[in-house]
């Protein structure tokens, strides 16, 4: 077929470092996308017509490559598609290849830049699906021993929740790889007296191993993965259902390739839970990225915002560097989008203070380390709701963006005590204060009246009460002392400061006073 192609802006993808490319996909290779149109997210009942008539004329063209649309997502703005290798070869300009890194084995990918038809110039805004790699990094959950951990009953003293199970809320919780055991969420609701969790799995493209017997039929590098992405998994949903027994929870399998972040937020655009809770996420200058991801990604939390969900994100346990060895500071994505709530970590330190999640050497490491992650972005502009707030970037030459986290709540020692594969695990990390916050805003949803709940609570974290100061300030515990979170490199992180700062936002929730606030 001799139809004009042109140039997808920011479709532009470099070679995955440490990857090498092994040959040609093979032509008959079965391929699924998800193609992302012009617009914003739009609610079901105002979906405007040139929406109606950019799918119309995207089906008709992926179908005369010889592709199958096989779903089309007319809120978000999406179109599913199938079909072999050599068909998206020539839909895409592009040339397919299997590629191999010691850590993730073999995957499908591509370099350069990607060209759609002509006749969808202005209408396509991005194809996401065609590579593989990885973009969605796991926040670690390592822990120290389980003596002393923090178990559901003190973290809600701590953070003086509202009374309540979570009944009546939906809390979803976004998960890329990994695998799910249903023993260990009973073995820990039977340790913590709760009621059977109501846990749905969902999978999106990718269905997680149920048992260690389905994980040891993985290739070795894949078992490697699913067992420590594994952790995480048990970690998020523990945490949820520890706090919100009551509450529906389900749980969205996705591949952790930048269509998996697409498939993930149209769900949770389809589903509206009153939040997502995210663990993952990835530096948002890594060169992984492509700047048709970012943007896609980002168009679909201002959707899920516009909606009334809080999308809750972990900000890092990297601290300034966010695995970047660059010796520049660094945030994560999509942490930063200004559409979510960011949130940092805390620690109990020896004295039993609450103080900012930084153990040496700032980074994880396979010993231990960590610290909250946090500063200023360089892909987001600071949101007018942060206009006043007065951090500035250690970058020289950077804008002003975007600064995270908002909040934060215990990423550090003494950790949650979690049990997995029938023992327990005390973990963290910004992974484990995430689904913390998440379940908080369920827990307080539920005792607003109708017309307050379902929105979306970042901003309103930054405007002033009748009182004059900032929700924020209100209805949260400033943490004033603890170490910047330099890591190294960088060796400068952002200082620890009274009132909002980059390493722990405006600090630990008081769950009665948010409600207060709130109401």
């Amino acid at each position: 077929m001799n139809e004009q192609h042109v140039a997808l802006a920011g479709s532009t993808r470099p070679a995955m470092a440490g990857a090498t490319r092994l040959r040609d996909a093979h032509p008959e290779d079965p391929v699924k996308v998800t193609l992302t149109l012009r617009g914003k997210v739009a609610p079901a009942d105002r979906i405007p017509d040139e929406r109606r008539q950019d799918a119309e004329d995207t089906k008709a063209v992926l179908e005369r490559y010889g592709l199958t649309v096989d779903e089309v997502r007319l809120e978000p703005g999406s179109i599913v598609a199938t079909g072999p290798v050599s068909a998206m070869n020539a839909a895409f300009k592009t040339n397919l290849g299997i590629y191999h890194t010691p850590e993730h084995g073999e995957f499908r990918g591509r370099e350069g830049e990607l060209h759609i038809p002509a006749g969808l110039e202005g209408k396509v805004t991005g194809v996401f699906g065609l590579d593989q790699r990885q973009v969605a990094r796991r926040r670690d959950a390592g822990g120290s021993g389980f003596m002393g951990s923090f178990t559901p009953a003190d973290l809600e003293r701590q953070y003086n929740f509202p009374a309540g199970d979570g009944a009546g809320q939906k809390i979803a919780i976004a998960e890329f790889g990994g695998c799910y055991f249903d023993d260990d969420l009973q073995a820990f609701s039977a340790a913590h007296d709760l009621q059977g969790p109501q846990v749905r799995i969902v999978p999106l493209d990718f269905a997680p191993p149920r048992t260690m017997q389905e994980v040891k039929q993985l290739p070795p590098a894949e078992q490697k993965f699913a067992v420590g992405a594994a952790r995480e998994v048990m970690m998020d949903v523990e945490i949820v259902a520890g706090f919100c027994p009551a509450a529906e929870i389900p749980v969205y399998f996705a591949n952790f390739d930048q269509r998996g972040w697409i498939e993930v937020l149209d769900q949770a655009i389809a589903d509206k839970p009153v939040t997502l809770s995210v663990s993952w996420g990835l530096s948002e200058d890594d060169p992984n990225w492509s700047q048709t991801a970012l943007d896609q990604i980002n168009k679909r939390l201002q959707g899920a915002a516009d909606l009334g969900i809080t999308v809750c994100v972990a900000s890092g346990d990297d601290g300034s560097g966010d695995q970047m060895v660059d010796g520049r500071c660094h945030v994560d994505f999509p942490s930063t989008s200004p559409f979510v709530l960011s949130v940092g970590g805390t620690m109990i330190d020896s004295s039993g203070r609450e103080v900012s999640w930084w153990e040496a050497p700032g980074h994880r490491t396979r010993i231990g380390g960590g610290a909250t992650g946090g500063g200023v972005s360089t892909k987001f502009d600071r949101p007018d709701y942060q206009k006043h707030i007065k951090v500035d970037s250690l970058n020289p030459g950077s804008i002003q963006g975007r600064v995270v986290p908002d909040v934060a709540a215990l990423a550090g020692s003494p950790g949650y005590d979690l049990i997995f594969q029938g023992a327990p695990f005390p973990a963290g990390g910004t992974s484990a204060s995430a689904p913390l916050w998440a379940s908080l805003i369920a827990r307080i949803n539920a005792l607003l009246p109708a017309d307050k709940q379902q929105r979306f609570l970042t901003p309103f974290l930054y405007e002033s009460g009748t009182n004059g100061r900032p929700l924020g300030e209100v209805a949260c515990r400033d943490i004033a002392v603890g170490h910047d979170n330099a890591s190294h490199p960088p060796a400068v992180g952002y200082p620890v400061l009274p009132g909002y700062d980059a390493p722990t936002g405006w600090g630990a929730p008081d769950g009665v006073a948010l409600l207060k606030g709130l109401h």
